[in-house]
């Protein structure tokens, strides 16, 4: 007789049988386990939600009034038949992992991940499993990142130039984890300056701050003249846009992974980019899965078919899931070939 397997993937997410609960969902279920609070991951229309105490806060701005309950790091949760329990991420504040046993078998979800340590969210915490689901929004050779501390002082350097020349910096970043990162970051090296934030980046950062995470003093757009040679962390929507044109004389620059495909940036007329990203690099995809010990890997979200194709080659038992989840590609309207 064949085991039933322990997730099963639906078209409405990921789904384990014998908890009867959903996985980051992305159409509304009864039960939804969520990994962290970026839109494709979390979203609306569940009945109950279950995240880290970390991520609900930005889950209740975003979602409004949803019936959530928080669990701590590595606490084990029985639902039904399946014992669960959630594990740092090292995406954004209050990622996780979601490992599943039932039976003695061990599956683990990853979300979204990185293995740098970015000072700010809770550090990566590789999960011993039989079957292990990874994303690979960057998995190919070519996606290896910089050191932070040199992405930090070429941020530091690219302001502090448009700042000699009267302008504005105006740098574009995801509004949740990387927008915070890089002002952990800047403070880190020494901030040449104020920073001023768009209203979808300071919410979010307001909420982190509120909840302990170590952010150096931000003020909204708006709200006080901006001086000369200030810093403005906006979403990646707002560059070359109505809300920028008011600003001022400004440079503008973009943080993301992406920027380490010059095609890309040449494509979107971005001028300067950063390569940063929230989620993990070549290396860091490749030591994730070897650090789980598991045989059995499903790629989601990513390079997908390439990522699979070499984990054969690793000697693997690779497969493919389909998913709504999008990574990086949110937050640039670009994203890897399908």
């Amino acid at each position: 007789m064949v085991q039933e397997p322990i997730l099963r993937f639906t078209d409405k997410g990921i789904y384990c049988p014998a908890g009867d609960f959903y996985i980051d969902p992305w159409r509304p279920v009864d039960r939804a386990l969520i990994t962290h609070g970026h839109s494709d991951h979390a979203r609306p229309g569940h009945a109950a939600y279950l995240a880290t105490h970390a991520a609900l806060p930005v889950m209740r701005h975003r979602l409004g009034r949803i019936q959530a309950e928080g669990i701590a790091y590595a606490e084990p949760r029985q639902i039904g038949g399946a014992r669960v329990s959630f594990h740092p991420a090292g995406h954004v504040p209050g990622s996780a992992q979601i490992r599943v046993e039932v039976g003695g078998e061990v599956w683990v979800v990853s979300g979204d991940y990185k293995l740098e340590v970015d000072g700010l969210s809770e550090p990566f915490a590789p999960v011993a499993c039989h079957t292990f689901i990874t994303e690979c929004t960057f998995g190919l050779p070519v996606f290896r990142w910089p050191d932070q501390a040199k992405t930090a002082e070429g941020i530091a350097a690219w302001w502090a130039k448009n700042a000699t020349a009267g302008r504005i910096s105006l740098l574009g970043a995801y509004g949740l984890g990387k927008a915070q990162r890089i002002m952990a970051m800047l403070a880190a090296h020494g901030l040449p300056g104020p920073i001023f934030t768009h209203g979808a980046v300071e919410s979010i950062t307001a909420i982190l701050r509120a909840q302990g995470y170590s952010l150096p003093e931000t003020t909204l757009v708006g709200t006080a003249a901006l001086p000369p040679g200030a810093l403005v962390i906006a979403p990646p929507a707002a560059l070359g846009s109505a809300w920028a044109t008011k600003l001022g004389p400004r440079a503008e620059a973009f943080a993301s992974g992406w920027m380490a495909l010059r095609g890309i940036r040449r494509r979107r007329n971005l001028g300067t980019g950063f390569v940063i990203s929230d989620h993990a690099d070549w290396d860091g995809l490749n030591q994730a899965v070897k650090a789980t010990g598991a045989t059995r890997i499903y790629a989601t979200h990513g390079y997908t078919t390439q990522f699979r194709q070499w984990l054969d080659h690793q000697g693997y038992d690779a497969g493919i899931v389909a998913t709504e989840w999008q990574g990086e590609a949110a937050e640039t309207l670009e994203g890897p070939p399908s």
